[in-house]
């Protein structure tokens, strides 16, 4: 079985391929673009005889950008699928206050 923290150093490493501006729980410097991620609990999970033998990690990854059409998007995707990290889109808001577009994927490891 994968350490908690082996799971947690992939998803940080693999969103570290795409940009340098990611940050886990919250965001120190506010850029046109960044990331924040971060892990919410655990999802379905397997257990044998009494003992867990797999542990599925859930959470959050947050993109902010001004950009309209930002290839970010498609990179960050691209990315999770060549680190073989399971992600669907859950939404995406126009957020007027900051005048980001926030877009989040769950991600199940």
């Amino acid at each position: 079985m994968t350490s908690i923290t082996q799971k947690l150093k992939k998803i940080r490493d693999t969103l570290l391929s795409v940009t340098a501006y990611v940050y886990h729980y919250e965001a120190e410097y506010k850029k046109n673009f960044y990331i924040v991620w971060q892990e919410t609990g655990e999802a379905e999970s397997l257990a044998q005889d009494n003992k867990k033998c797999e542990q599925v990690l859930q959470g959050t990854i947050d993109y902010y950008t001004k950009d309209d059409y930002d290839v970010l998007i498609d990179e960050i995707q691209q990315a999770l699928n060549e680190s073989e990290i399971s992600f669907h889109l859950n939404s995406v808001q126009y957020e007027e206050e900051t005048s980001y577009i926030h877009y989040e994927w769950i991600w199940e490891l």
